[in-house]
C-alpha cells in the first residue's frame, strides 16, 4: 500500500549520493517538484553538513544512516559499483528506485531492468520497481538514432561514428588534476581513444537489442565548459532522404521533451532543461547516402537528474512533465 493516502499530499522520495552534481541536481528538482518531497540526502564525506539548493537547506546524512523505509523511490546518484547494492536495499525495504549509476544499465550484467530511455521504454518503466537510468552520452547518441533504425535506414555493417564533447561537470565533482580550472580553459581534448569509453557497452547492448547491424565509434571530447553534451553523428544510409527531419518528426512528433531544428543545435538551446534537441543534415559529394546528425543535451538534467525525475514520475503515477524544466 502506498505510504501516501490522498492525492494532494506529496510523495517522499530519497536521494543516495546527494552532494555530487547529478545528486545536487536531483534535489533541486525534487524541491521544486510540485508532488514530490525530500524525505532524505545522503553523502558520506559530507555527513553532518547542511547545504542550500534551489534556495532550500538540505542536511546530509551518511548513506548507512539513510532512513530507506520513509521514502516511496529511492534515486541513487551513488559511484559506479556502489548503487546496485543499495537499491537492493531501497526494494527490501519496499521502496522503488532510479539507478543513476551504470550498475544496472544494458551491457553490464544486470537482466531484466527496466532501462529508462523513457520516450522510448514509457510502458516498461511504468510498471517497474527498479529503471536503470541512461548515461549522458547514450541519452544523447541513442535518442538520436532510434528513429533511423526503427525505419531500417542505416546501412547494412555501417560505422556510425559518433564525436561528442561534454561540459566537465560530466566527470563528477572529485578532486583530479586534469580538471582543475587551468588545465581545461583555453583546451579542447578527447580522451577516451580507442573505442574504450564505458558507456559503449551500454550503447552496443541496446542498438543489438534494436536489431542494429552497425559498428559504433565513439570518442568523447571534454569542453572548457560547465555543462552540456554536443554530438555530431555520421550515419551511412539505405537511401537519400527528401525530407532529413521526417524519421524524428514521425517518431517523436508529440514529445515534450524532444525538439527538432532546421539548423544544426548549439548548447545554448538546452541548458538547464530536459530536452534534447535533433537537427539532421544529407552530406554533399558521398559516394554513400550518409546523414550528419546533431544532438544537444544538459548532461545533468536530460542526461541524468531530469531524466531520472521524468522516470519517476511515470513510475509514482504522476504526470511526466511535473517539475521539469522544458
Amino acid at each position: 500500500m502506498h505510504r501516501y493516502a490522498l492525492f494532494v499530499n506529496k510523495i517522499p522520495v530519497g536521494v543516495l549520493g546527494a552532494s555530487g552534481y547529478a545528486g545536487r541536481e536531483l534535489c533541486a528538482l525534487i524541491a521544486g517538484h510540485p508532488r514530490l518531497s525530500l524525505a532524505f540526502a545522503t553523502a558520506n564525506e559530507q555527513r553532518g553538513v547542511t547545504i542550500r539548493v534551489a534556495g532550500h537547506p538540505i542536511g546530509f546524512v551518511a548513506t548507512e544512516d539513510a532512513p530507506l523505509g520513509d521514502a516511496e523511490l529511492v534515486f541513487s546518484a551513488l559511484p559506479h559499483g556502489a548503487s546496485k547494492d543499495w537499491m537492493a536495499r531501497a526494494q527490501a525495504f519496499g521502496a522503488r528506485g532510479v539507478d543513476l549509476s551504470a550498475d544496472l544499465r544494458p551491457g553490464n550484467g544486470c537482466e531484466g531492468i527496466a532501462y529508462g530511455l523513457t520516450e522510448l521504454n514509457r510502458q516498461v518503466i511504468v510498471g517497474a520497481n527498479v529503471v536503470a537510468n541512461p548515461g549522458c552520452y547514450p541519452t544523447s547518441i541513442l535518442l538520436a538514432l532510434a528513429p533511423l533504425i526503427k525505419r531500417r535506414l542505416i546501412a547494412d555493417g555501417a560505422a556510425i561514428v559518433a564525436n561528442c564533447a561534454s561540459g566537465v561537470t560530466g566527470a563528477g565533482n572529485s578532486p583530479k588534476r586534469e580538471l582543475l580550472f587551468a588545465e581545461v580553459s583555453d583546451d579542447f581534448r578527447a580522451y577516451g581513444v580507442g573505442n574504450t569509453h564505458r558507456h559503449l557497452k551500454e550503447m552496443r547492448a541496446t542498438l543489438e537489442s534494436w536489431g542494429a547491424n552497425a559498428d559504433l565509434i565513439f570518442t568523447p571530447h571534454l569542453l572548457p565548459v560547465a555543462r552540456g553534451i554536443l554530438s555530431t553523428i555520421t550515419v551511412p544510409l539505405t537511401e537519400p532522404l527528401d525530407d532529413t527531419l521526417a524519421p524524428w518528426r514521425d517518431a517523436y512528433g508529440t514529445e515534450p521533451f524532444i525538439e527538432l531544428s532546421e539548423t544544426p543545435v548549439s548548447l545554448r538551446d538546452v541548458l538547464h532543461r530536459n530536452v534534447v534537441r535533433i537537427s539532421a543534415t544529407l552530406l554533399e559529394g558521398m559516394r554513400t547516402p550518409t546523414l550528419l546528425i546533431t544532438s544537444a543535451i544538459d548532461n545533468l538534467v536530460k542526461g541524468a537528474a531530469g531524466q531520472a525525475v521524468q522516470n519517476a514520475n511515470l513510475m509514482l503515477g504522476l504526470d511526466e512533465i511535473a517539475g521539469l524544466p522544458a
